[in-house]
């Protein structure tokens, strides 16, 4: 299956409107009602997906000025193809300037014999926000996971801010401490254009400035809730 879904939010009128709405299964776009500054959307997956041959695809813009929450409402569960098929997701992201964007999927759990990739691609003007999270959990529970490859690609103005690739699946490294050390769930959270925040570490957890700004925020743990309680204190 291949699908590509579409959300254009534009600042008109004092407020947040969202110009381009396009669903395209299994890639549902829900618009919430509201009045607030920022237009709030809720992203499900309105099929079992990403199915093994799966080319998913999802284009967001925000305009200057423009403020978007992009949220999920359900975990993402990377399967199997029938023959081995591998499947793949892009979330291509441009924020103008002043435009903030918050993109805060539901966690991504790479099942057993799973071969996906994932890509985040995002431009970002020199005054632009972005708040994007990531959470990964290796396999259901009692299942080893299959394999998977996230790239996160992001820049503002012309200056890269985050160029990451994380490799999944292999055993062996997953189990090393250079690696994931054998936990369960990877977190990672990043937050460019925002106040800053000083660095930080604790157990099985960092939060690291960038240098063309930000801030990454790294969490490892046996599960999703403690994984984000890393996230939510100060």
């Amino acid at each position: 299956m291949k699908a590509h879904a579409r959300l254009t939010a534009c600042f008109e009128g004092g407020r947040t409107v969202l110009r381009e709405l396009r669903s395209m299964a299994p890639l549902t776009l829900l618009p919430k009602r509201g009045t607030g500054a920022t237009a709030v959307v809720h992203l499900v997956n309105s099929a079992t997906s990403p199915l093994g041959g799966d080319e998913l695809k999802l284009t967001i813009r925000v305009g200057a000025g423009a403020s978007l929450r992009l949220s999920g409402v359900a975990a993402t569960i990377a399967l199997p193809g029938l023959h081995g098929e591998g499947s793949s997701s892009l979330v291509d992201i441009a924020v103008d300037d002043g435009g903030s964007l918050e993109y805060l999927p539901e966690p991504t759990v790479v099942t057993a014999r799973a071969r996906h990739i994932a890509v985040l691609r995002a431009a970002l003007a020199s005054g632009a926000f972005l708040h994007t999270r990531e959470v990964l959990v290796l396999g259901r529970a009692g299942e080893r996971p299959g394999s998977l490859v996230t790239t996160q690609h992001v820049t503002r103005g012309e200056m890269p801010v985050l160029r990451q690739t994380l490799e999944i699946g292999d055993s062996t490294l997953d189990a090393s401490l250079a690696h994931l050390a054998g936990r369960r769930v990877l977190a990672t959270d990043l937050v460019v254009g925002g106040p800053v925040v000083p660095e930080a570490s604790g157990e099985w957890w960092s939060r690291t400035s960038l240098a063309a700004g930000g801030t990454l925020t790294t969490s490892l743990a046996p599960d999703a809730v403690t994984a984000l309680r890393v996230f939510e204190s100060p």
